[in-house]
């Protein structure tokens, strides 16, 4: 159903602080990586190669690499990209915000808690008590305070402590605990063996009562192990009921106590200690993944038998490798989509609530709990956390240059080429220098346009957004980073694309608490080189038809690479088919904020143009690649969302006629009443009218329908969708030549006057609107036509901004005039779009 799609949506998108792991490693050393998988999959190492987890958990981290499916193919790719590029790779696509490392469990070769620090916005240390204890003890061997002041102010921010005494003498704390008593103890501790293992009980629950009084006066929360764990555990002792004479002792009523591994297969009585006493709260990290998938949905489930959703959070528990990591959330999304999605079917709880639910328990409850006030990465990872990777020798030695990309006002791909070591040392604080005209550039000339404002005088710092670099596809050295334009790093210039569409989201966000999300269509030709007369000319690679499957086979080892290719960068990919015109195909994206929809569809034109070029091929989105055969488009679905629920699709209570709720209406009328305007953003040069003509699926007239092709505007009802229900309209007038931030920041001006406005949609064409012409109207028939739209509509100036609306009237006046005098010009652009 629609509404369980949206929630796996949700649950997918969630960020994640991470709030209990451990370190990483160097490089595969003792703890193996074999291990690592092995632990990941729940399986027993000697048994893990043969294991249907084992190779589930390869067969993903493969999918994420873009390797093929065997242990050897994964660790030559990370023998060949490093610790660091690999552990960005995994954080990243977990989206993992926050880490919370327990670095008390040994490991050689592990890395610092601050190294962590590059990659996610905010790493906390997680103190485990005995440990350090028994590095005291070891040190001085006596006469030393257990935890001292100094410990608490050094090796990274502490967050929380950690007992592990259900592995030393269980869980059952005698609280009394006489100085005598310890104290003998500690007697028996030091004669035992070196190095120290404290393992007397009257010593380890001396240490955890001491360990709660200091918690307390620095009001740092506790972690406490319970349930399962390694073999030296005893698991009868670890029930966490043990811990009542804790939990009723006053001294300690404030002190707030978390409960890690969902207690597991105490998770019943962890719920139940959760909802009696206030100080307690629970963490099911390690129960995922290292249970059966029906395990961790039944303990996530007796979790919340009882406790209450905002005292329940997650872990990966991730340990060595950053894959173990990635893995933890995956399976985790999983589970959490299983466990809310029955509580949806059995009424226990409301779509809304289910993905609030989710929310809470992934992030939001860690960042309240432990304190955190690291911002949300959600959109992009801060400067701060990506520093200092030159200190690490691995990453540079296998990435040797980034591209810097950035897409100018007339749609233009850009970039500039960084040797890594710079990059890293300079470039990530500083940018990049450009000079004012970059942004002033039209299709035929890398010279300024008259009126544009923007001359060679002048510069601004092209700022790498480090969420988005990734290790290309098809040239396994290089990086490549999304850039924002700012006057100086971190004031953004207000002719910049990417910062644009940041600031109207906002304002959509900020005046009615609504998001965009947007999935776009890529229609391309493939043209391959034939000799005419000397000269090179470019021809279609077939003249197949519409969805032919010959035309897939021709072209399948070509198709096959771009879809590895996007997979490798987390582009999803939904659909692919050959479209109508000779050598055209389609690939259809996933839906995502518009923001990042924006960003993939960049990098999704780069990785079609560079696959087809390394196949002899060139790949090109001209609008109107030959004026006898069909045009392409970027048809971009849109859908309005507020709190993790697309409400653009109507519900009970609040849809209108057309299946849509009075919102989507507002919001769709809005866009559809601006679309003459917008076409200056969305379809910017000459050639892009030549493709909006009627009676070619293109949309040439200003109007909409449900599921009909021809209108500029199409509500959308996909298979799954609720009968009678709206889940998304699709814009048609929307080419390979627009700047994608720029295109979606001018819908969502328009959008947002609708809402202003209570807009209401006029009747929708259920016919071909050119059979009913004289009852709509015509889109701008060319770009003079849209340009002078756009100099008419105040709403685009005062989203999009003053001078850059006037930058762009500038930049697409000169494409009208170069190309009226040029008329053959236009073959030329295949190689620009």
């Amino acid at each position: 159903m629609e509404e369980f799609r949206e929630l796996k949506s949700a649950i997918e998108a969630a960020e994640l602080v991470d709030s209990h792991a451990h370190n990483i490693v160097a490089s595969d050393s003792a703890y193996s990586f074999l291990n690592c998988f092995s632990e990941a999959a729940g399986e027993a190492l000697s048994y893990a190669p043969h294991t249907v987890n084992f190779k589930r958990s390869l067969r993903e981290i493969a999918e994420l690499y873009g390797v093929e499916s065997s242990l050897e193919a994964v660790r030559e790719y990370r023998d060949r990209f490093g610790v660091e590029s690999v552990t960005l790779q995994c954080l990243k696509a977990a989206r993992i915000t926050g880490i919370l490392i327990d670095d008390g469990f040994n490991l050689d070769k592990s890395q610092k808690i601050e190294w962590h620090q590059q990659f996610v916005p905010f790493v906390g240390r997680v103190l485990r008590v005995e440990r350090v204890a028994e590095e005291i003890l070891d040190e001085y061997f006596s006469g030393c305070p257990l935890v001292s002041l100094a410990i608490l102010t050094s090796n990274g921010k502490i967050v929380a402590f950690k007992s592990i005494a259900a592995y030393r003498s269980g869980l059952e704390i005698n609280t009394n605990v006489t100085d005598k008593e310890a104290a003998e103890g500690l007697h028996d501790v030091l004669n035992a063996r070196k190095p120290i293992r404290i393992t007397n009980k009257n010593f380890v629950d001396y240490i955890f009562i001491r360990s709660l009084e200091i918690a307390q006066s620095f009001d740092l929360p506790i972690q406490i192990h319970t349930g399962f764990g390694d073999n030296d555990l005893d698991l009868r002792l670890s029930n966490p009921l043990h811990l009542r004479g804790v939990l009723e002792d006053k001294r300690f009523q404030n002190c707030r106590i978390v409960l890690l591994h969902a207690s597991y297969p105490f998770s019943r009585e962890a719920s139940y200690l959760a909802s009696v006493y206030h100080q307690v709260y629970l963490d099911f990290g390690l129960a995922v993944p290292k249970l059966s998938f029906h395990g961790m949905v039944s303990s996530v489930k007796e979790l919340l038998e009882l406790a209450p959703i905002k005292k329940i959070m997650f872990s990966t528990d991730g340990v060595a490798f950053a894959e173990s990591f990635y893995l933890g959330a995956k399976k985790a999304r999983e589970v959490m989509f299983a466990v809310m999605r029955d509580a949806c079917v059995d009424g226990d709880l409301l779509i809304p609530e289910a993905v609030q639910a989710a929310k809470d328990i992934f992030s939001e409850n860690a960042k309240q709990f432990y304190k955190i006030k690291a911002s949300s990465a959600s959109s992009s990872y801060s400067n701060e956390s990506t520093v200092n990777l030159h200190q690490h020798g691995s990453v540079v030695e296998a990435i040797e240059f980034v591209r810097v990309i950035w897409v100018d006002a007339s749609g233009q791909h850009r970039c500039r080429v960084v040797p890594y070591k710079r990059f890293i040392d300079l470039i990530t604080e500083n940018g990049l220098g450009l000079t004012h005209v970059s942004m002033g550039m039209s299709s035929h000339a890398d010279a300024p346009a008259d009126g544009s404002g923007l001359t060679a005088a002048g510069e601004i710092r092209l700022m790498p957004d480090l969420s988005t670099k990734s290790i290309i596809p098809w040239a396994k050295k290089h990086e490549m980073v999304l850039a924002a334009m700012h006057v100086r790093p971190g004031l953004p210039w207000e002719y910049c694309p990417r910062e644009t569409l940041l600031r109207v989201s906002k304002a959509l966000k900020d005046e009615f608490n609504l998001e965009l999300k947007a999935g776009f269509e890529c229609e391309f030709y493939l043209l391959r080189s034939v000799p005419v007369g000397g000269k090179e000319n470019w021809v279609p690679i077939d003249s197949t038809p519409y969805c032919s499957s010959s035309a897939t086979d021709s072209a399948f080892s070509v198709l096959s690479e771009i879809v590895a290719s996007l997979h490798s960068l987390n582009i999803v990919v939904e659909q692919l088919h050959a479209e109508a015109g000779h050598g055209q195909f389609e690939i259809a994206l996933g839906y995502a904020d518009c923001e990042a929809a924006a960003d993939k569809l960049v990098f999704t034109r780069e990785v079609i143009r560079a696959v087809a070029r390394k196949h002899g091929l060139l790949a090109t989105f001209l609008p109107k690649y030959s004026l006898d055969d069909i045009g392409s488009g970027s048809h971009v679905h849109l859908s309005v969302w507020r709190n993790g629920r697309n409400v653009f699709m109507g519900d009970e209570g609040s849809t209108t006629r057309y299946g849509i709720s009075r919102i989507g209406e507002e919001f769709m009328a809005g866009v559809l009443s601006h679309l003459p305007a917008i076409l200056a953003f969305t379809a910017p040069i000459p050639n892009s009218y030549d493709r909006l003509q009627p009676n070619t699926w293109s949309g040439a007239y200003q109007c909409w329908g449900m599921e009909n092709r021809e209108a500029a505007i199409r509500a959308a009802s996909p298979p799954g969708t609720p009968h009678g229900s709206v889940s998304n309209f699709e814009i048609k007038v929307f080419d390979g030549c627009a700047n994608p931030h720029l295109g979606l920041a001018a819908i969502i001006a328009a959008g947002i006057d609708g809402l202003r406005r209570n807009s209401t949609l006029p009747e929708p064409i259920d016919d071909n609107p050119d059979n009913v012409k004289d009852g709509v109207r015509r889109l701008p028939k060319s770009l003079s036509e849209s340009v002078e739209a756009l100099e008419r509509d105040p709403v685009m100036a005062e989203f999009i901004g003053d001078n850059l609306v006037a930058a762009i009237r500038a930049i697409r006046k000169a494409e009208v005039t170069y190309y009226a005098e040029n008329k053959d010009a236009r073959i030329n652009l295949i190689h620009r779009y």
